[in-house]
């Protein structure tokens, strides 16, 4: 069945679809709706010699979250952490703007409290610049990076099948052909424990889904 926009179980902070989608846009971004997390520990340092440091990474938040209130709306997310299916959530964009609009999903996510290392980040077209430098060092770093688990992990459409399973997965569709996205969403269903974000086309995401999904 097609999905819309925005789903019931969206947080009720979620806005409605952005009115520019291009990277230059002014609007915001739907709020995913992450769970109750804990906030991630600061990035061990990295053994061997230093590395420049890569584009658009991420560091650690210092604040920690806050503790979830007993008596707060916390309960009725729970179900959605332990189900089998992931809440699903479209964030419309063109294919220039998905990157960008995945990124603005990802920050959300973590200042809401998700620890990076719950999130994987997956594109359709062009790598993320963060990818694309990790991967200058060789497959072996980047896949200890993955192994890890304590950062945000951005992997490439063609390899995200070697990605374990994360609470929360977003995927970019910025680009790459239509094959490339109908196998990529499938496949990020599969790892997401929890949340599924999309950033894309609406038509061409509903139409994936439906026929994929």
């Amino acid at each position: 069945m097609p999905l819309i926009p925005e789903e019931p179980q969206i947080h009720e902070s979620a806005q409605g679809p952005r009115a520019t989608p291009a990277s230059g846009r002014t609007a915001q971004t739907p709020r995913p709706v992450p769970g109750p997390r804990p906030m991630g520990s600061a990035r061990p340092g990295r053994p061997g010699p230093l590395r420049p440091a890569p584009p658009a990474q991420r560091t650690p938040r210092d604040v920690a979250a806050p503790k979830p209130d007993p008596s707060g709306p916390v309960a009725p997310v729970a179900p959605v952490a332990s189900s089998a299916t992931p809440q699903i959530q479209l964030i419309p964009a063109s294919a220039e703007g998905a990157l960008d609009a995945a990124e603005e999903a990802v920050d959300l996510l973590l200042d809401a409290g998700r620890a990076p290392g719950d999130v994987l980040v997956i594109t359709t077209g062009e790598q993320h610049p963060w990818a694309a430098h990790e991967l200058s060092f060789g497959e072996a770093a980047y896949w200890a990076q993955h192994d890890a688990g304590d950062d945000v992990f951005y992997a490439d459409a063609s390899v995200a099948e070697r990605a374990v399973s994360r609470p929360v997965v977003v995927v970019a569709v910025n680009g790459g052909s239509a094959a490339t996205a109908a196998t990529a969403l499938p496949l990020a269903r599969a790892r997401a424990g929890a949340l599924l974000v999309v950033c894309g086309d609406p038509q061409q995401i509903n139409s994936l889904l439906g026929a994929g999904l």
